[in-house]
């Protein structure tokens, strides 16, 4: 039986040294502010944004809360993040993706100044990352690095495989993990993956990222493998009061074989909110070296 990596316990750890943190920059004058962007009415984008902004009230720092019409244009979003970039007192912007099909996810996401860039979305934010200059890192990735040290899982020297090449989760994650201070050997596969099994069953470390329910079969896993879950899928669940329920990209029985896993929900969800809150963080304390504060 695998040992539960519980990402709620410490994504709340987290939480408390950002709070405590938020105190400190309190006393200067300083209240780390998000700007949460939501256009349009997706039911699961507003779920995410609303447990966001709940995790921001609750470390002490602020947000702006912006709802658009699914009809609103790409010159107006864009209107709109000019707009908070030169606002002083927000200190991050998240747009929430997906985006309506009529506005380029690129270019908003290339309207965002990239020391608001909270995401690690900015073309210059992925430069950095890969660059391995000192900048934010990407929430979710970052989330998981965290829990693999938590639960004390070998990183370097291990075959990590990645199921999923998104530029969310896949590609960036796959940039962090070959640093050195990491030294994984790494493989990504994807919807060109022939035989993917082949290749999951050599992993000390699977990441599954595929944005696929129950994709990855106990079968697929090697024996005492850590198993990350990234997946947060809705699935219709007619016993479920709101007639859907919440799972990854990984069988549940998988958990029999693996030697790690994370749940789904409370495995890499509360720690992606965690690294996002941190990354606001660092953004106050940028600006206030920026605007000359020590």
């Amino acid at each position: 039986m695998a040992i539960i990596m519980d990402g709620r316990a410490l994504g709340q750890r987290i939480r408390e040294s950002v709070s405590a943190r938020v105190l400190s920059l309190k006393e200067k004058n300083i209240v780390p502010c998000l700007a949460v962007i939501l256009v349009g009415d997706n039911s699961a984008s507003l779920s995410y944004v609303k447990s966001k902004e709940k995790a921001l009230a609750e470390a002490g720092m602020e947000s702006i809360d912006i709802r658009l019409k699914e009809s609103t244009t790409e010159e107006r979003l864009l209107s709109i993040i000019c707009d908070l970039n030169i606002d002083k007192k927000v200190h991050g912007i998240l747009v929430q993706l997906p985006l309506p099909s009529h506005i380029s996810e690129e270019k908003i996401i290339a309207a965002v100044l990239p020391e608001k860039d909270v995401d690690c979305f900015h073309p210059v934010s992925v430069g950095n990352m890969i660059l391995e200059r000192k900048w934010f890192l990407p929430c979710t990735p970052h989330g998981v690095l965290m829990l693999l040290r938590e639960y004390s899982v070998p990183v370097s020297g291990s075959h990590v495989v990645i199921v999923g090449r998104s530029n969310i989760v896949g590609k960036p994650l796959a940039s962090l993990l070959i640093r050195r201070e990491y030294n994984a050997t790494v493989t990504v596969c994807h919807t060109g993956t022939k035989n993917l099994a082949s290749h999951t069953l050599n992993a000390d470390i699977l990441i599954a990222a595929a944005g696929k329910p129950r994709f990855i079969k106990p079968d697929m896993v090697k024996e005492g493998a850590a198993v990350i879950d990234v997946g947060i899928n809705r699935v219709q669940d007619i016993s479920a009061k709101k007639g859907y329920s919440i799972c990854g990209d990984v069988d549940p029985s998988a958990v029999d074989k693996a030697g790690f896993i994370t749940p789904v929900p409370g495995g890499v969800g509360p720690m992606t909110i965690a690294m996002l809150l941190q990354n606001v963080l660092e953004a106050a304390s940028i600006s206030t070296q920026e605007d000359g504060g020590s």
